[in-house]
Formats: C-alpha cells, structure tokens, sequence
C-alpha cells in the first residue's frame, strides 16, 4: 500500500523565518522603525502576515491600511525569499530516506503559491514533491482539511495511509480533521505562550532526527494510540 508523508512548509519542512524576518525588517525600516531581532520575529514566522505584521507593526486584519501594509511586505518578501531557501537540518537527508523507504511525500501550506512553488524550485524539490497544495488553491485554508485532503487527491493516497507533520496548531487541527496522524514539529516556529502538547497530536517531535524515529513507529504503527505522554514537556 502507497504511503503519503505530507509537511508543512514554514517552520516544519524549511526554515524560513530569516528571510519572513529579513522582509519585516525591511518595511520597518521604511516606516522610520529600529529592526526587531530574528529571537522576536521567529514565533510568528508560521502565522503569514497577520502575525508577522502583528508583531512588526501591532496591526490586525481589521486595522485601518492592514490591507495595504499586507501588499507592501508581500512586495519586500518577493525581492529576498528565494535567494537563501534553507531546509532544517537533516531535512534533506530525511526526505531521500523516505524516498528510499518507498514512501512518497508532499507539501501542505497556507502560504499562497506566487511564493511556495518558486521555493521548491529553488531547493531543486519540485520533481520530487509528488504534491503541493498552497494556501490559495483549496476552497479553505488550514485548519479546515481541505488542503489536506486535496493533497490525499493529487497523490491517489487515502487519509488513513497518510501522516501530517506541522509546527503549528492549526496543522494539528486540519490533520485530525483529514482523518490521519498528526505530528507537531517542536522545533518549528512555536512562541513559547503557545501549548503545542494540549493541540491533539498523535506525536510530537523536538528535532528532525526525531521526526524520523517517529515516522519509523508511524509505519510499525499507522494508527497510533497518541503518544504525547511519552514526549519530553514543552511549553
């Protein structure tokens, strides 16, 4: 049977929080405001703009010009995104052992495709995706499964012989919802007001040598009875 491993992409699959934050920091300047340290920018480099500009700028959605603020930064992260695409450590070497186990793998990502496609390319993993799914293809972003399963459509594998790795808890949520394992990515983009072993995942790892160790049970065992307990506390 055809197995999916299926990754979100900020945070989880590749570390991109330098450059989302190489981009805020460029609008702050043209607003007249001191850089915030990458230490600040990083909790947020999973909640796309609203929490990026959240964190830059103390806006929301329903601030007056968030709208126009969204534009600008989209505008500034378009100009850097590509030019250092960097996946976690150990990520590479994962995915070939996942391709080498005969599994197939993916990508499931609220971040729009003008963005997420390039940067596959750029990491030379476009040909070897078998899926990816983007913020503004499916009719409802995560934590709805739609793109979840759409992904499960595109690789002709069910949910229930796929697993769902992300660092943030509506990766949990659109998983579980999906109908597969979810897996939390500690060593994501996780601010440390956030309680990731209370999101309902089924495992949560602190390193991508973890991540491979539980794959490695996720396979022994495809429905797994959670196993957080198990995991070393996490804030």
């Amino acid at each position: 049977m055809k197995r999916l491993v299926l990754f979100d992409l900020d945070g989880t699959l590749a570390d991109t929080a330098p450059d989302l934050g190489l981009a805020l920091n460029l609008q702050r300047e043209r607003h007249g405001l001191p850089a915030l340290d990458q230490v600040v920018i990083r909790p947020f480099a999973s909640h796309g703009t609203k929490g990026l500009l959240g964190v830059g700028f103390g806006l929301t959605p329903e601030s007056p010009g968030f709208s126009v603020m969204r534009d600008e930064y989209l505008a500034l992260y378009d100009e850097v995104y590509i030019k250092s695409p960097t996946l976690f450590a150990g990520m590479a070497e994962l995915l070939h052992k996942i391709e080498a186990a005969g599994l197939q793998w993916g990508v499931v990502t609220n971040k729009p495709r003008r963005f997420s496609a390039p940067f596959l390319t750029a990491l030379g993993l476009e040909q070897r995706a078998v899926c990816l799914v983007c913020g503004d293809d499916a009719p409802r972003p995560k934590p709805y499964p739609d793109p979840i399963l759409m992904a499960c459509d595109q690789a002709a594998v069910p949910p229930d012989a796929c697993i769902y790795i992300g660092d943030a808890q509506r990766d949990i949520e659109a998983g579980k919802a999906a109908g597969m394992p979810a897996v939390v990515a500690l060593y994501g983009y996780i601010d440390e007001h956030d309680r990731p072993l209370q999101w309902g995942a089924d495992y949560a790892v602190q390193s991508v040598e973890d991540l491979e160790s539980c794959l490695v049970n996720w396979l022994d065992d495809p429905c797994p009875v959670s196993s957080i307990a198990e995991q070393p506390s996490a804030s």
